[in-house]
This record gives structure tokens, sequence and C-alpha cells, in this order.
């Protein structure tokens, strides 16, 4: 085990024996996320160790000073859950030629139709920036709504787990159904979901199949799952898999009990959990080092409770069902061929579902593939969306440059 992983296997037992009073499993508890440190860091060690740890974090510094990544903004809005919780939403409007669409639409005494929205879920641990470059290459082209599941990015809390109540699935799809209500009232809408946002889509379809058949005109599911997630070995061996989801659970909630703490002992072994994000995150040997830590940004910044509000949420995950929902319509499943987070070989059982589907499957990609190979999953996401008639045949949708502009 590398002085780094040894670290963060003490810090971690630490944080667990005075939450839980228990040393010997807090004790446990340290081996085991030792056994995941040490086998995810494997593939970075030799990184970690030719880099002096300075250099590395003054690198940190200049790339999030420069990064132009998470910067595009839009039209703020706030939707509220059915439990109270404030979720945050941002729109992009197309204005129609001829003037704003509010103007237009009163031409002649005559309501126009209301455009195509495309709704972006983002996925665990992460925030609506992480569409970044989908967003940029989109603007202009069609109207997007991009918002902060509940906990995450610039949404509140959940207002129920403040009361005990465990976050679900289920809750996630409501949430989108609140931000739908508020941003997207009325017209057709082409639902795009990553990962946990992927599962909060087919949470929406299976409550709400209403609002699927009448509204809903395509679908793209990202590196995402219908369920079967208690089987990912996460790239690990089993043994060590097996041991932490015995315990895992418990140390999260333990650790969710002592923030200040847990969050002092990550920012001591930054350089770690560097390694460990980038390799759960990214296949490809060349990603750019500000895209990388653009990523290692977002998932820093979600707060130890709240991933462990979430994680007991994907145990007893079943969508499997609800994607029959999605059989009339045209529908996107995309994933990278080295996810170790949602493997796909579950994109590809989602597609065996949906026969009529379009499987992308991209080499040499990890979990986050809308970062890492953002090119790709703009060219099947401008495919899809003329597929549905939210875009012309022959309009233009920008490239990975557009990022920048």
């Amino acid at each position: 085990m590398s002085e780094s992983s040894a670290e963060a296997a003490e810090a971690v037992a630490g944080a667990s024996a005075s939450a839980a009073g228990n040393w010997r499993a807090a004790g446990f508890a340290g081996v085991a996320i030792g056994v995941v440190a040490a086998g995810a860091a494997a593939g970075v060690a030799l990184e970690r160790l030719t880099v002096g740890r300075g250099m590395r974090r003054r690198a940190r510094l200049a790339l999030d000073s420069t990064g132009p990544y998470g910067a595009l903004r839009g039209t703020p809005g706030k939707a509220y859950a059915d439990d109270g919780t404030e979720l945050y939403y941002e729109v992009d409007d197309v204005e129609p030629e001829g003037g704003s669409a509010p103007r237009r639409r009163r031409l002649f005494g005559r309501k126009a139709p209301a455009p195509v929205t495309v709704v972006f879920s983002h996925g665990y641990c992460l925030n609506q920036d992480s569409w970044h470059f989908q967003r940029a290459a989109l603007r202009g082209v069609v109207r997007t709504v991009h918002w902060d599941q509940r906990s995450h990015g610039r949404s509140g809390r959940g207002m129920a787990q403040a009361d005990g109540t465990p976050v679900s699935i289920d809750q996630l799809g409501r949430d989108l159904k609140a931000v739908i209500d508020a941003a997207v009232p009325e017209g057709p809408i082409v639902l795009v979901g990553h990962s946990m946002g992927g599962m909060t889509v087919m949470a929406l379809a299976d409550q709400f199949p209403g609002l699927i058949r009448d509204r809903v005109v395509g679908v793209a599911l990202v590196g995402t799952s219908s369920g079967r997630l208690g089987e990912v070995n996460f790239g690990l061996p089993m043994a060590g898999v097996n041991a932490v989801r015995r315990i895992l659970p418990g140390v999260l909630k333990a650790l969710g009990q002592q923030v200040a703490l847990v969050e002092k002992g990550r920012r001591a072994t930054a350089d770690l959990f560097a390694g460990l994000i980038k390799w759960y995150s990214f296949a490809s040997r060349d990603v750019d080092p500000a895209v990388a830590r653009f990523a290692e940004r977002m998932i820093e910044g979600t707060p130890i409770d709240v991933v462990a509000e979430f994680y007991p949420a994907f145990n007893d995950y079943d969508k499997t069902t609800a994607l029959a929902r999605f059989a009339d319509l045209p529908v996107l499943v995309l994933a990278g061929v080295q996810d170790l987070v949602t493997p796909s070989e579950h994109s590809e059982a989602i597609a065996d579902l949906l026969p009529d589907a379009e499987l992308v499957l991209v080499p040499d990609a990890g979990h986050l593939v809308m970062l890492e190979h953002p090119e790709v999953v703009i060219d099947r996401l401008a495919d899809l969306l003329a597929r549905t008639g939210a875009v012309p045949i022959t309009a233009t949708v920008g490239g990975c440059d557009s990022a920048f502009s």
C-alpha cells in the first residue's frame, strides 16, 4: 500500500472510530477502505511517486484559475420537490429568427408551438456542469435545461433527509418532474441522463407514464444502469469488494456524522483521491489535465454526508420494467467500454430490452465519457435530436471548440 493509501485508510478508520465508538469496527473499516484505495491506486502509483506533492498542488491551482470548464451559465430558476427541497436549474433559450419567443408567439393573435427542450440530468457526486461540452455545443441550436440533483451543486440539501428519510431513486424521479413542471411547462421534451441521472429518468418514467407518453420525444441514457448494481466489482478482486460492501453503508453513515474531520482528511489526502477519481472516471491516458481536474473538483465538492446519504439508494435500485415506457421512442444508449462504475454490460442489457435503440459503446472510455470523449457524445446526441425533430437534419451543432467560445 502506498503512503497516501495508508494515510487515507488511517483517516477513515479514525473518523469511523470517533463516530461509532468501536475501535475494532473502525479498524476493519480502515482495512477495507485501504484495500479499495490500494487496488485503485496501483494504476496511478507511478504518476503519484514521480511528481512532487508541491508541484501537483501548484498545478491544481493553475488549472482551477485558467480552466474554462463549468463556466457556462444560463437563466437561473428554482423548482421545489414534494418535500420542499429547493432544486436549482438553468435554462439556455434559443431566440427564434425575427425576435424573442414571447413577442413572436403573440404575432397574429396566435400562440406558436413550444420548442423542443432537452433536459439534462447529472450523475452521483457531480453537478449540472458535468455536461459542459454538450451544453456548449447545443447553445443556440436547441432549448436546454440543466439542473442540480438534490444536495448536489447549487440545489438545496434534501429536506426529507434532514428528517432522517433515506434518499431513493424514486424521489429523484419526482424531483425531475418538479423541475420539468417549473422549467418546461409545455412542449416536447428530450430526456438525457448520465449514471444516476439516467436512473432518475427511468424513475420518472416509472412514476409518470403519462408524461412520457404525451410529451417525451426522445431519450438518451449515458453510462447508466437499470439495476443489479450490487454485482459491480469496480475493477477490484471480488474478495475485497465483498468485504467493502458489507461494511461500507455503516462506515459512510459514521463518516457522515463527522463531516469536519473527514473533509480535513480528504484535503490531507488530496493526491490519493485525485488518483482514485482519475482511475474511476477515465480510461484513456491522454485526458486533458484541465478536464481531469474539473472532474476532480466536482467530486471533491460533494460533502461526505451527501455521499453517505445517496449510496444506499443504489443497493435495491431496479427500474428494468420502466424501460418499456421508452419502447416507441428514439433512444440512445451510450457507454464507455472501460467504465468501472456502471459497466457497459449494463448499457447492453438496456439496449437488449429496447431493440430499436441505438447502442454506442465507446472504446478507451470510462465512466465520465461525456468529458473524456465529448465529440462522440455530441455527435450521437445531435443525431438523436435530429431523429426526434428537435433540430433540423441540416442544423449545425457546435463541436468541442465551442466550449471555449
